[in-house]
């Protein structure tokens, strides 16, 4: 990807691997977890598709399983890499300030987890602990990366699949255009809405607010931004949440970007800010901008790091066959997705990558979609972030008018982002950058599986071709 505007280069910093400090619990807050009826623990490393993987030990052996008790071979289980017979287990050590009891089930606790190597050495698919070094490196620099995620999923009726289509959980799904914010199509998932929201809050996840999102048994919720450590904990949480209470309910939750080709697609938009480590200072607002729109030079430069490596990016934000079919700045019926295609930034325009909102001091990513891991999304853009503001680059002009697919990329001062995996796999295998985030192993085995994932849909012929070439060639 070449973007003109944007100057100065990438300095390779090789992979280190930060001891992790073994933690423990007080014995006062065993027994009341013990007392409070708790009988069961966990702590979920997260694998690379964001899924919680975990063994479950009685609740009196939590001090054990904190000290690593629990012992793990996750090497190619979800199709990652292959284990070697030799290669040596790994291990989980939970991280105790993440401990949550689950709201629709209180004989279990949950934690997030680091997983190591024998010794204190991180794993190389440990996805947490990628993040993490990005974040101490960020803070070498006096910064501390604060995340929102603005969440968007489907629910739907597992046992009434309708062929292309899923059956929404709401009744009043069916509107026209759109059952974007219809107060009926909410309510009509009030009691599965009602135990989901009441566990994000009793989970302390400061719910802001709640809707029908525009697709049909789409639903958006909206919550406290946080650390971006902590904030990737809560987003896997969520997802473990989201899927137990749905199925209460005799329903199924998927963060299948789209699941179907008269559907929205479900982003899960990043909203990121820098703060000093020194003063707690949100340091993205300026005042005194040259530009007159309030935004300091840091945030131009941040932006302009994340628009350069866009193309890598891509690969760890939109990581499936299927976030490429969200990623169309039209609907099937032709009206606008809203879904960003170009690597520019805009004022309030929904149409760019990144965005500068007006009602808060963050940059809105609205590429990353729902199939993202959070820990290795955070960790990727935050890096390619700080290589902007430390090679000083420049954005460029704000884009203000609507980019299409027939947009005037020298017009919009944009570069066009991947169309699809095969783009984004192999700009991702190239990138200096990602070699100096993900171990080197880890470039090479997630390249082999995602180029894997891309042969085995293109290979596969689908209805589409044999409606259009079946009988007209």
């Amino acid at each position: 990807m070449n973007t003109t505007p944007l100057t100065g280069t990438t300095t390779r910093t090789p992979v280190t691997r930060t001891p992790i400090t073994q933690p423990t619990i007080d014995q006062a807050d065993l027994a009341r977890l013990i007392d409070s009826g708790v009988k069961y623990a966990m702590g979920g490393w997260v694998d690379v598709h964001g899924r919680s993987k975990a063994k479950v030990v009685p609740i009196e052996l939590l001090p054990k399983l904190l000290d690593g008790s629990e012992r793990y071979t996750p090497r190619g289980i979800t199709g990652f890499g292959v284990m070697e017979p030799q290669e040596d287990e790994s291990v989980a050590i939970p991280d105790p300030s993440t401990l949550r009891v689950l709201p629709w089930d209180r004989r279990f606790v949950w934690m997030a987890a680091d997983l190591l190597r024998e010794g204190e050495e991180p794993f190389d698919q440990c996805t947490r602990s990628i993040l993490k070094e990005q974040l101490r490196l960020a803070r070498e620099r006096g910064f501390e990366f604060k995340l929102g995620v603005e969440i968007e999923l489907f629910v739907f009726r597992p046992d009434a699949v309708q062929g292309p289509y899923l059956r929404p959980v709401a009744p009043s799904g069916s509107l026209r255009p759109s059952p974007a914010y219809d107060t009926e199509a909410t309510l009509d998932a009030a009691d599965f809405l009602d135990e989901l929201v009441s566990a994000m809050q009793e989970s302390g996840f400061g719910v802001y607010s709640f809707d029908q999102e525009g697709g049909d048994g789409q639903y958006e919720f909206d919550f406290g931004y946080d650390g971006a450590l902590e904030m990737a904990d809560k987003v896997t949480f969520f997802r473990v949440m989201v899927r137990q209470i749905a199925k209460r309910h005799g329903l199924a939750a998927t963060f299948m970007p789209k699941p179907y080709t008269e559907a929205w697609g479900s982003g899960h938009h990043y909203n990121m800010s820098l703060e000093s480590t020194t003063t707690g200072e949100n340091l993205m607002k300026d005042a005194d901008d040259p530009r007159g729109l309030g935004w300091s030079r840091l945030s131009y430069a941040f932006s302009a790091g994340i628009m350069r490596h866009a193309d890598a990016l891509a690969a760890i934000v939109t990581p499936t066959v299927n976030s490429y079919k969200r990623l169309n700045p039209r609907l099937a019926d032709g009206t606008a997705s809203w879904a960003p295609v170009w690597s520019a930034y805009g004022v309030q325009n929904r149409s760019c990558m990144l965005r500068l909102p007006q009602n808060r001091p963050a940059i809105e990513n609205r590429v990353v979609d729902a199939s993202a891991n959070t820990y290795l999304a955070a960790a990727f853009l935050l890096a390619a972030g700080l290589d902007g503001i430390r090679n000083d680059l420049d954005p460029g002009e704000p884009v203000d008018i609507a980019l299409l697919d027939d947009t005037d990329s020298a017009r919009s001062n944009s570069v066009r982002l991947p169309r699809n995996l095969l783009e984004a796999t192999e700009a991702f295998a190239g990138s200096e950058l990602a070699r100096s985030v993900f171990p080197e192993r880890f470039v090479r085995e997630y390249t082999a599986m995602k180029l894997e994932e891309w042969e085995s849909f293109h290979s596969s012929v689908t209805e589409w071709e044999r409606d259009r070439y079946l009988f007209s060639l």
